[in-house]
């Protein structure tokens, strides 16, 4: 009884899969002989609806704004939509120039902010729906308690030496931080690709000063853009009173080749001798009037120079032709009275002494930034000869001398 019971449930199951295949068998028959005319497309779900477009705008500065550095231009942006109708006007109802993107969805003024300001936005947003939001709020800027003014050495449209350095002078002391933010923003731009470095130098009448030299000469002929962006920018010990700036050219080479031991001077033109010129250096055996050695830049020149030297008894002499070459009181100049020992013997005070001729020759032809290379002096020019030794660094040294070399 038990064993005939199993074999009729299997029996039975097998019939039962049987049928399933048949089943599915027909199914797939049919489908398959169903033809194209008779399929019908699955159910689809309906599409979504696009999301609607959030048009926001965005102030710079913001309104509410207080003690705002005007250092960036005031901006309108749309994140969607055009804007109309910008303007940004001040507390006495001058609008504030300005010009839109070629799509309107920025706006941006076109002259800076001005320092203890008030402003005020209006205009409006056009969402791509036609949904308007307007533009409106004050803010206010920051009114400097103190200034910070920066002067360039180089004038704009000036041709210079091949030795000339760029110097940029603060009327106040700056801290490190400020330097280095400061730096970060100068900008030098050649025509041509020269290697060279911004460097602090030391100063002791209450400024900071930065300078920058090329490795080596400036080649001739190069044009140099110089930027100097400090409005509205807080410097430490006050705000950037302007930005300064200055476009000028390097001029033909000319490099004054002066040798104590010769005596004499040479001036090389691009290359080519033109002058050389029998000449009196420093006393070698007083260290106080020896000429420094190293390379000097003519920083200055004048017709009649009024030359004091009270350790030595004299004091308001007049020189002629007189160039100068650095700020420790050497000249180029004539000398009438050392006439006698020019292309024999060093006897000046520190000054290299030329006739009166030759002086007046040499004179009109130097330009600021030539460098004049004193070679055979036992004292070498350094930072106590005044405020431009630049070329008395070595170029590595120099560097270090960066506010960025960290």
């Amino acid at each position: 009884m038990k064993a005939v019971r199993v074999r009729t449930v299997r029996r039975a199951l097998g019939a039962a899969v049987a049928l399933g295949l048949a089943g599915a068998l027909v199914a797939a028959c049919a489908t398959a002989n169903a033809g194209t005319s008779k399929n019908v497309p699955a159910a689809q779900a309906p599409a979504a609806a696009p999301a609607a477009v959030v048009a926001v705008p965005t102030l710079q500065p913001a309104a509410g704004g207080t003690d705002v550095p005007p250092v960036d231009a005031a901006r309108a942006s749309a994140s969607a939509g055009t804007l109309k109708d910008v303007v940004l006007t001040d507390s006495k109802g001058r609008a504030l120039p300005g010009g839109y993107s070629a799509d309107q969805a920025q706006w941006t003024a076109t002259a800076p902010l001005a320092y203890g300001e008030t402003y005020t936005w209006a205009g409006s947003l056009v969402a791509p729906d036609g949904t308007v939001t307007p533009l409106a709020g004050s803010f206010s800027t920051v009114k400097p308690s103190k200034y910070v003014k920066a002067t360039l050495n180089i004038g704009d449209g000036d041709t210079v030496g091949v030795a000339a350095p760029i110097i940029v002078r603060f009327d106040r002391d700056l801290p490190q931080a400020a330097k280095a933010a400061v730096e970060r923003g100068l900008t030098v731009q050649t025509s041509t690709s020269v290697e060279g470095s911004w460097a602090w130098l030391p100063d002791d009448w209450g400024g900071s000063r930065i300078h920058w030299r090329p490795k080596d000469y400036w080649p001739t002929g190069t044009q140099v853009t110089v930027t100097v962006p400090l409005y509205g920018k807080d410097l430490g010990a006050g705000y950037g009173k302007a930005d300064v700036s200055t476009h000028f050219t390097i001029g033909r080479s000319q490099v004054v080749k002066a040798n104590e031991d010769s005596h004499r001077i040479q001036v090389i033109r691009d290359g080519q001798q033109v002058m050389d010129l029998p000449a009196s250096y420093g006393l070698e055996t007083d260290p106080k009037r020896v000429t420094r050695n190293g390379v000097h830049i003519v920083m200055a020149k004048s017709e009649k120079v009024l030359m004091s030297n009270p350790d030595y008894g004299y004091e308001n002499v007049p020189e002629y032709w007189a160039v100068r070459i650095s700020n420790n009181g050497e000249f180029i100049h004539a000398n009438p009275a050392s006439v006698g020992a020019q292309g024999k013997r060093n006897v000046s005070h520190g000054c290299i002494n030329l006739s009166t001729a030759n002086a007046k020759a040499y004179f009109g032809s130097a330009l600021y930034g030539d460098p004049v290379e004193v070679t055979g002096s036992s004292v070498p020019l350094s930072a106590a000869d005044g405020d431009v030794y630049d070329w008395a660094v070595p170029y590595d040294q120099w560097k270090a001398m960066s506010a960025l070399s960290a």
